[in-house]
């Protein structure tokens, strides 16, 4: 294309599409003078301007550091006459919502995508509070233009004056795949370890090499040369680091390899569909229609009858509410397991809290109507839990929220919050997902998940793969944009939305599909057999469970065992702790059904984000840090000694062993051990095998002296991975970066395997990354013996590992502990062009 053609679909904004020193007393006010400027220059008719303001009630357009992004509802988009874009000036400022100030209010109104050069431009001017002030009191209008055309200005002229002398090289696109989603990944994490600013060129175009979805912009195909350039302290070490990176392949082009690293078969677009990127939250590829997940807002007035009749209006409401969530338990336990439907008993708890309670009665008591006080009170309680520092604590708020509203619908003698679901296979587009709204799903009708929020940890992520629903979450608010009915394709193992692929990339995806469907069937025929290498190597594989319902589960499923016992859902959905008996029925019952298979207890592991109503610990700044695990069972031994009865009196019933969670010193261990000892001489069994859960860097720096003390380990990289990084691994942002499969972890197992061989202590490992085939691979070199997942995970990982010989995994693991991040780990299991499913 020509440099005139460039520039002539080029949006440029003009001093007539701004408008300087405006005083708006609200909102909705600046809402509607920015859309009177964009009706006065022709860019939509009057209808947009309640299209606005609508698409503000769906979502929050502030965009940060005082400045907001209003816009139209897509279904809305026939009132755009042209793509145009209108700023309004607000040096006083106006709040957008609480503890948010507005300053310039960007009105958009888009047919395509040509508004997103401006959005770029504003994405830098957010790294500038400095301009975002002058921009916000200046009386030139010419300079708000300038700032905002600045990223367009470069067209095919090519880059700005700032990098006109920087050093650079040029180097060649290495595979037929070009710069997609994994080795553009790849390049963004290499140029993240350099200070420098970095750039790609290509075809009078550039990109931010630190900025995935910049670089994807690009459209660079395999064979392609491009210009990296780097201005810096670092600027010569940057730009050799990206050639060595790019002449390798990043990840894509290691063939030699890919008998030990390939996952299975790959899928990549034909054309250059524009993708959508978020994090992979559950893996598997679907296509279909979108449909844009929305909720009504209730509202509540206060219009309160007798009191005597509001409390027992507010009491059926709790009682229906109570048998409504019985049943989404029980429609989620049936089809996903017990561990996702924990999740509802909670929410039943929720709803018995006493101090929740007394607070809407005092409400109701005041003279207020019972749906009301429970709109107010459960709004504060969720006001007041958000603003806590700990983020798993803040998480919750979601949960209270969620029972708030089915209370609130039920009060209110409406359904008029519950969202419209699809009538036909469809792709779920939400902003996010409760809980609630999760169990709802039906598999048959929901063919893929994206949500705006959320990481790979939440409920949403978890259930979806135990529903076997491809999905992705944290996509950002251009999931939003999207029409109801545009094809899509979900690849949720790579965390990509493609939107309107072309018939070409549909039927390449509709073949990969039925790729991964035969490739299932095949693990499954064999799920049997053991997990024996091609040099006759073994690994043990087995399941991670919760309740006894599960075993026939498991072992229909492949499972050689029971690895992790979660005792605590025993323990939970409960007003008071399971006695003695029922924990002994519970245990005997799943020894007996695995007949002779291993049955690894692992005792109460309450705290953290892990609670019950009934087991009460001081209030803590950071529960993940505080009285959890091991430590509360010490300070409870009328628990821990109640449970260790009932263990060693199943224990005849089967191959039982005992495993303690959260050790971080030798003391603790001894201890723990000693009272297990003098409960088992009480019950006259005798001994069984010991062990501890290595979760804390402590443990597994002292695994030397620890594993004189056990009979095995076993490794729970979940938390592990958030103690080693210090990343609490259900935080709503950083969450994603929890990686089992960081270096850092990796090495620390590594130390766990090499302190246990001498004295013959065998190492297991019960956390997400055993479930995968990288993982499982990587783990096994490591020398790990047993490998413990959620039950869907079983087949594969067996067949995975029975392509391989122990000296395949053994390389395979000495190259991902040289790795310096986990996603040059994970891009491992991408080289050979694969990585699919």
């Amino acid at each position: 294309m020509s440099e005139t053609a460039q520039r002539s679909t080029t949006l440029q904004l003009e001093a007539s599409d701004v408008r300087l020193n405006v005083r708006v007393a609200s909102r909705e006010e600046a809402i509607r003078e920015v859309a009177g400027l964009l009706i006065a220059n022709g860019k939509v008719a009057p209808g947009y301007v309640e299209s606005m303001l609508g698409r503000e009630q769906q979502a929050n357009t502030y965009l940060g550091h005082g400045i907001s992004i209003p816009h139209g509802m897509p279904q809305d988009r026939e009132l755009i006459r042209r793509t145009g874009i209108a700023v309004l000036q607000v040096p006083d400022g106006v709040t957008w919502n609480p503890g948010e100030r507005v300053h310039l209010v960007v009105g958009i109104a888009a047919r395509s995508d040509e508004h997103l050069q401006v959005l770029a431009s504003l994405t830098d001017v957010l790294d500038d509070p400095s301009l975002v002030d002058r921009l916000a009191t200046t009386n030139d209008a010419g300079e708000i233009v300038a700032s905002l055309n600045r990223r367009t200005s470069l067209g095919s002229a090519g880059l700005g004056d700032e990098f006109a002398e920087a050093p650079f090289v040029d180097v060649t696109i290495v595979g037929s795949g070009g710069l997609h989603a994994r080795p553009a990944t790849m390049l963004v994490e290499v140029a993240g370890r350099f200070a420098s600013e970095i750039r790609v060129q290509q075809a009078g175009r550039e990109a931010n090499a630190k900025a995935l979805a910049s670089i994807l912009k690009l459209g660079v195909e395999g064979g392609q040369t491009v210009r990296l350039l780097a201005l810096g302290p670092d600027a010569d070490a940057a730009l050799a680091a990206l050639r060595e990176a790019v002449e390798s392949g990043l990840g894509e082009g290691e063939a030699h390899d890919a008998a030990v690293t390939s996952e299975g078969p790959s899928w990549l677009p034909v054309s250059t569909a524009r993708a959508i990127m978020g994090v992979a939250a559950s893996p598997g590829l679907a296509i279909g229609p979108v449909f844009q997940f929305k909720r009504a807002r209730l509202v509540v007035e206060d219009r309160p009858r007798e009191r005597d009749e509001e409390k027992l209006r507010l009491r059926e409401a709790l009682e229906t509410a109570r048998e409504q969530l019985d049943v989404i338990h029980e429609q989620v336990k049936s089809r996903a397991g017990s561990n996702e439907a924990a999740i509802f008993r909670a929410h039943q708890a929720m709803l018995a809290d006493p101090d929740l309670l007394d607070d809407v009665y005092a409400r109701i008591e005041d003279g207020h109507s019972a749906a009301w006080s429970w709109q107010r009170t459960v709004e504060t309680r969720v006001s007041d839990v958000q603003q806590i520092g700990n983020a798993t604590l803040a998480g919750r708020a979601a949960d209270l929220h969620d029972v708030g509203q089915r209370v609130l619908r039920v009060l209110a003698g409406t359904e008029e919050g519950e969202p419209s679901l699809p009538s036909s296979p469809a792709i779920l587009v939400a902003e996010n997902l409760s809980p609630s709204d999760t169990a709802k799903l039906d598999p048959n009708l929901i063919l893929g998940l994206c949500t705006v929020l959320g990481g790979p940890t939440a409920h949403t992520a978890i259930i979806a793969r135990s529903l076997g629903i491809p999905a992705i979450v944290g996509a950002g608010a251009a999931l939003l944009e999207l029409p109801d009915g545009q094809t899509t394709i979900v690849d949720g193992s790579l965390g990509a939305l493609y939107v309107s692929p072309s018939e070409a990339d549909l039927a390449s995806a509709r073949a990969a599909q039925a790729g991964i469907a035969q490739r299932r069937d095949l693990e499954n025929e064999s799920r049997f057999a053991p997990a024996l290498l091609t040099d006759g190597h073994r690994v043990e594989v087995v399941a991670n469970l919760g309740r006894p319902s599960e075993v026939e589960q498991a072992l229909q499923a492949g499972a050689e065992g029971v690895g992790l016992l979660r005792t605590e859902l025993l323990f939970v959905g409960r007003s008071s702790a399971p006695t003695e008996e029922e924990q002994y029925q519970a245990y005997a019952e799943m020894a007996r059904n695995l007949n002779g298979l291993p049955l690894i207890i692992r005792t109460l592991d309450i705290g953290g984000d892990k609670s019950a109503p009934y087991i009460t610990v001081p209030a803590e700044e950071n529960p993940f840090l505080g009285v959890r695990g091991i430590r509360l069972c010490l300070r409870r031994p009328d628990l821990f000694r109640t449970q260790l009865r009932a263990i060693y009196r199943a224990s005849t019933a089967g191959d039982i062993k005992i495993m303690f969670p959260m050790v971080s010193t030798l003391e603790e261990l001894r201890e723990a051990k000693d009272f297990a000892e003098s409960v088992r001489q009480e019950i006259g069994v005798p001994p069984v095998e010991i062990g501890m859960m290595v979760e804390v860097p402590s443990a597994a720096l002292m695994a030397d002296e620890l594993a004189p003390e056990v009979d095995f380990f076993s490794i729970g990289t979940n938390d592990l991975a958030q103690y080693t990084l210090a990343i609490d691994r259900l935080h709503p942002t950083l969450g994603s970066q929890v990686d089992g499969l960081h270096p850092a972890v990796l090495r620390l197992i590594q130390r766990v395997v090499q302190a246990g061989e001498p004295v013959g202590t065998w190492v297991g490992v019960c956390g997400g990354i055993a479930g995968e085939p990288l993982g499982a691979l990587i783990l096994t070199g490591l020398g790990v013996a047993e490998l413990s997942m959620s039950i869907p995970s079983v087949a594969a990982v067996k067949a995975r590992l029975r392509q391989v010989s122990r000296a395949d995994t053994r390389m395979l693991a000495e190259r991902a502990l040289r790795c310096s991040s986990a996603a040059e780990v994970r891009a491992l299991g991408r080289s050979g062009g694969s990585g699919g499913e």
